[in-house]
C-alpha cells in the first residue's frame, strides 16, 4: 500500500474496494503532518538565529522522521488488520465459533487507527514546539501539519469507533473508546493553540 504512487492511492481510496478506506487516509495524514514537522526542522537547523534550540531542533526532526515512517506502516497495517475482519462478516452466523471470531477481529481491527490516535498525540506535541522555536520562515507549514494532525487523529477515532460499537466485550470497548477520546480532545486541543499561534504570528497580532 505504501509503495503505491498517490495517484494510484488515491484511485483506490476512491474506488469500491475496502481498502484503503478511512482509516489509511488518516495515517497518510498523519504522516503529512509528521513530514511537514520534519521539513520545519529541518529549515530551522543550522540557522545562527536558532543556534540556542539546535539540540531540540535535532531531537525534533528525529522523533518527527520516526512518525513519519510509524505512520506510512500504519497505513498498510489499518488494511491488513481489516483483511480477516473482512472475512469474519462473511461468515455464516449459524457457524459455531463466529462470534469469538468476529470480536477477536474487531479488536484487531481497532488496534490499528487507535495506534494512530497515539502517534497524533506525539506529533502534535512537536508541532506545538515547532510553532514557538521553529523558522519563521515556516511558520505556515508547522499551521498546515497541525490542521492534518487533528484531522489524523479525528477520523482515526472514526475508524476506532466503528469497531467498538459492535463489540460484545463492552468493558474492552468502553475502555478502548474512553482511552480514544481523552487521547483526541488531547491532539484537538494542541493543533488547536497551534494553529492559532500560527495564524497570529502571520497576521501580526
Amino acid at each position: 500500500m505504501i509503495e503505491k504512487s498517490m495517484e494510484l492511492f488515491l484511485e483506490e481510496l476512491s474506488s469500491a474496494a475496502p481498502v484503503p478506506g478511512g482509516g489509511g487516509a488518516s495515517a497518510a495524514a498523519g504522516a503529512m503532518a509528521a513530514a511537514l514537522g520534519s521539513m520545519v526542522g529541518n529549515l530551522t537547523t543550522g540557522k545562527k538565529k536558532y543556534a540556542e534550540y539546535q539540540s531540540e531542533i535535532e531531537e525534533i526532526i528525529a522523533k518527527a522522521g520516526a512518525l513519519r515512517d510509524d505512520f506510512k506502516a500504519l497505513v498498510e497495517k489499518d488494511a491488513e488488520v481489516f483483511e480477516p475482519l473482512a472475512k469474519a462478516y462473511s461468515i455464516p452466523k449459524e457457524e459455531p465459533g463466529r462470534d469469538e471470531i468476529l470480536e477477536s477481529c474487531l479488536k484487531t481491527a481497532a488496534s490499528a487507527p487507535y495506534e494512530m490516535v497515539v502517534k497524533a498525540c506525539e506529533t502534535a506535541k512537536i508541532l506545538e514546539r515547532l510553532a514557538v522555536i521553529g523558522s519563521r520562515l515556516a511558520i505556515s507549514d508547522v499551521g498546515v501539519g497541525a490542521t492534518l494532525c487533528r484531522s489524523a487523529a479525528e477520523g482515526a477515532a472514526m475508524n476506532v469507533y466503528i469497531n467498538t460499537k459492535l463489540m460484545k466485550d463492552r468493558a474492552y470497548a468502553d475502555d478502548l473508546n474512553d482511552k480514544t477520546f481523552k487521547a483526541v480532545a488531547e491532539v484537538k486541543k494542541s493543533c488547536d493553540e497551534t494553529y492559532e499561534t500560527v495564524r497570529k504570528s502571520l497576521m501580526g497580532e
